[in-house]
């Protein structure tokens, strides 16, 4: 058996927001495992946020770009210990030199970014130059891009979130609103995929698991318990799934309606959110 320490029941709690009483039982109960124990909460009928602990989460600099003619896109992270380092200028500079260079070579992956040269050095050789420069563990933890016939790009305030997304049409004034409202979407409703199509089986089955032992428990009868959880897993793709959220702007319309009604050709091609903390 798993040793369950104070520590690792308070972590349960910050992020699920479960009492301490149920969170050390279901770490008990699940040896130690924090996704089992999540979802041994929620069979249980727990309500359980989707949060972390704050002093969980690195500090650091989350920043998207696109390019001139908005084609191309990137998404980086560029982590550090203290939040007195994510708002120090030169910190954030480094980051926004990084990002135009990677606008530049479009780097495949976070590996490669690392090897390209900025100024004459290359990345990973400055990244620990800029370790002892302040003081502290910097690095880069997340590079992520998208090509598309319109990329846009969204920075929530502080730096801490930013968005990516590609669309198989834009650069008209309509267009390019609607991409910028459904970035800003993104950032505010964190959903899994495009659409229910995206979803992995692994975690449809899983919703099914939870959404029967939660009407079982409930005193549903047992020939009902597919239906119901199918039911409850209709209204997880309605949250979790972009084209089905409710729009923020306009709660009477979901996303797809928004884009259909703009353009009946207009499709959300990909969508990348990286925030500090996930």
């Amino acid at each position: 058996m798993a040793n369950i320490t104070a520590a690792d029941i308070n972590k349960l709690r910050q992020m699920t927001g479960a009492g301490m009483m149920d969170c050390k039982k279901a770490l008990i109960e699940n040896d130690g495992d924090f996704q089992n124990a999540i979802d041994w909460l929620r069979k249980k009928g727990q309500k359980v946020a989707e949060k972390r602990a704050d002093r969980d989460a690195k500090e650091g600099f989350v920043l998207s770009k696109t390019n001139a003619d908005n084609t191309f896109g990137i998404v980086l992270m560029l982590n550090c210990e203290t939040d007195f380092v994510a708002k120090n200028d030169d910190f954030k500079l480094f980051a926004t030199k990084v990002a135009d260079l990677a606008l530049e070579k479009k780097p495949e992956n976070l590996e490669s970014l690392k090897g390209l040269s900025l100024d004459g050095v290359i990345l990973s050789e400055l990244i620990n130059e800029q370790v002892g420069k302040i003081g502290e563990k910097i690095d880069f933890n997340a590079y992520h891009f998208i090509s598309a016939p319109a990329v846009y790009a969204y920075n929530h305030h502080g730096n801490r979130l930013a968005t990516i997304l590609g669309m198989s049409k834009g650069h008209s004034e309509t267009l390019d609103i609607i991409g910028k409202d459904i970035c800003m979407q993104i950032a505010a409703m964190n959903p899994l995929a495009i659409d229910k199509d995206g979803i992995d089986q692994t975690v449809i089955n899983r919703e099914i698991e939870i959404g029967m032992d939660q009407a079982r428990q409930e005193g549903k009868p047992e020939a009902m318990l597919e239906n119901i959880a199918k039911g409850k897993l209709n209204k997880f793709f309605k949250e979790r799934t972009l084209l089905n959220q409710e729009f923020i702007k306009d709660g009477k319309k979901t996303v797809s309606q928004v884009i259909a009604e703009a353009d009946s050709e207009l499709k959300v091609t990909a969508f990348c959110r990286v925030a500090l903390g996930d």
